[in-house]
């Protein structure tokens, strides 16, 4: 880490909306398929997105001529809380994305996850807006904890000329001239093509993967590590060890400077990569986004395992008519999120709001602070819904959930998860109804089902 980024984190306080996982399987569980093909469409410039407050498209990210992507990946990362967001100038054009995101026991030792943002050609979705859009993802979803252990989120530049950006970062970090002291970075993982499996699922061999690594400072012991989380948690993924791995991307610059990395990406070794390797053909109708999502929980679940969970959990549970803080025996406060203040002498546990709005609650165990995501919450009515006037069915639920309204009455129908983020809203006057939670992970969820003059809250899980 840049010595005066570490200085100016210390300094930044930052206060924001987002949810929070209690464990690392929690944490996991979080890496939303959804949110990488937006990011994944959005960076390789397959659908237009708003970048400064402007409706835009990102037509190019050849390093002469990308501007718009940096302004990009800079605006995400500002948006995200407890982050230190710096454009780190190498060249004339060059330059790095980074963000910073301080531990809180041990900030000195650093754990860094990056991709490479610039491309050879138009699209390039592969190659690499995958890589880009799974570090976004991750650091959207651990920027909302407190860690022991610093994190560095870096989107480097002028890759595909020479590893460039990448080559600039480590370099300064190990520098000891003038005074400066070597950055204490423990490990690096470098997201460099994630998004192409070609096999057909099912086939021997489907979902391979490279871990690239070569025997430098710990290297090993990352690919280890990695391998020890793919079998404590469940993925859909098959590792393939590659040592010596290849030098042909950034995490190789910090190995020359005698630093722990290795690259993680779809299987070269197996000849099992994208057939539009550096083309414009190279567009993301031909990712395998499930795929990329396991490797984006991968990399997520080694990162927060490394930098090291601090036990303090801010998910907020809804239950009738009030909201109520997970965590227990800390210092509360509720904040209305509309107006980003907080409510005078609602410093409990459990928050019963008098009206309609957008709700959050920052928890506090002395030394770090956390902010929930911001709920939505309707003020209930007393009654409830009787057996035969709603049923709500199957439960657990693998796929579809079925909702029998059989007055056909006007219902509001949202699903929010444990934490109290709103998933989905349905609006229906239909006999049956049908809420499609496919794509959502397994776990508990709540269902809340509004009339004008009735409402009913359902507890439900989803297999």
């Amino acid at each position: 880490m840049n010595k005066i980024t570490l200085l100016a984190v210390v300094l930044v306080t930052v206060i924001a909306n987002f949810t929070h996982a209690q464990n690392i399987q929690d944490i996991i569980n979080q890496v939303s398929n959804a949110n990488l093909q937006l990011s994944v469409n959005e960076f390789s410039g397959e659908q237009s997105t708003t970048i400064n407050g402007t409706v835009q498209t990102i037509t190019s990210r050849v390093q002469s001529n990308n501007d718009l992507a940096a302004a990009y990946i800079e605006e995400r990362l500002q948006a995200l809380p407890n982050l230190s967001v710096t454009i780190q100038d190498f060249n004339t054009n060059g330059k790095n994305v980074i963000a910073t995101q301080l531990g809180q026991t041990n900030p000195e030792d650093i754990y860094l996850v990056c991709a490479h943002y610039d491309s050879v050609a138009a699209f390039c979705a592969d190659d690499n807006a995958t890589g880009v859009a799974a570090v976004l993802e991750i650091a959207r979803i651990l920027s909302t904890q407190c860690l022991d252990k610093t994190i560095v989120y870096a989107l480097w530049d002028e890759e595909e000329i020479g590893l460039l950006g990448a080559n600039f970062y480590a370099q300064q970090a190990a520098d000891t001239s003038n005074g400066n002291t070597r950055d204490n970075i423990l490990g690096v993982i470098n997201m460099d093509m994630i998004g192409f499996d070609g096999d057909v699922p099912g086939t021997p061999g489907d979902n391979q993967f490279d871990i690239d690594v070569r025997p430098i400072a710990n290297s090993l012991d990352i690919k280890d590590d990695l391998l020890d989380i793919l079998n404590t948690y469940t993925f859909d993924l098959s590792a393939i060890v590659v040592n010596p791995g290849t030098t042909a991307s950034d995490h190789s610059r910090f190995w020359n400077q005698g630093y722990s990395a290795v690259l993680v990406g779809e299987s070269w070794e197996t000849n099992d990569q994208t057939p539009n390797y550096h083309t414009s053909n190279d567009r993301a109708v031909d990712i395998d986004f499930q795929y990329m999502t396991e490797i984006t929980k991968l990399v997520t679940a080694y990162m927060v395992t490394k930098a090291g969970l601090v036990n303090l959990d801010n998910m907020v549970t809804v239950s009738g008519n009030q909201l109520m803080a997970n965590e227990t025996s800390s210092t509360y406060q509720w904040i209305d999120c509309n107006t980003d203040l907080p409510i005078t002498g609602e410093t409990n546990q459990t928050f019963a709001p008098s009206a309609d709005g957008n709700y959050a609650v920052m928890v506090s165990n002395g030394t770090c602070d956390e902010v929930s995501n911001c709920v939505t919450f309707s003020v209930l009515t007393a009654e409830e819904f009787s057996p035969t006037e709603l049923t709500i069915f199957p439960n657990p639920v693998v796929s579809i959930l079925k909702v029998k309204n059989p007055m056909q009455q006007d219902l509001s129908i949202t699903v929010n998860d444990m934490s109290g983020r709103r998933i989905t809203t349905t609006i229906s006057k239909k006999e049956h109804i049908e809420i499609n939670l496919e794509a959502n992970a397994t776990g508990i969820y709540f269902v809340t089902i509004a009339s004008k003059l009735k409402s009913s809250t359902f507890k439900i899980v989803k297999e």
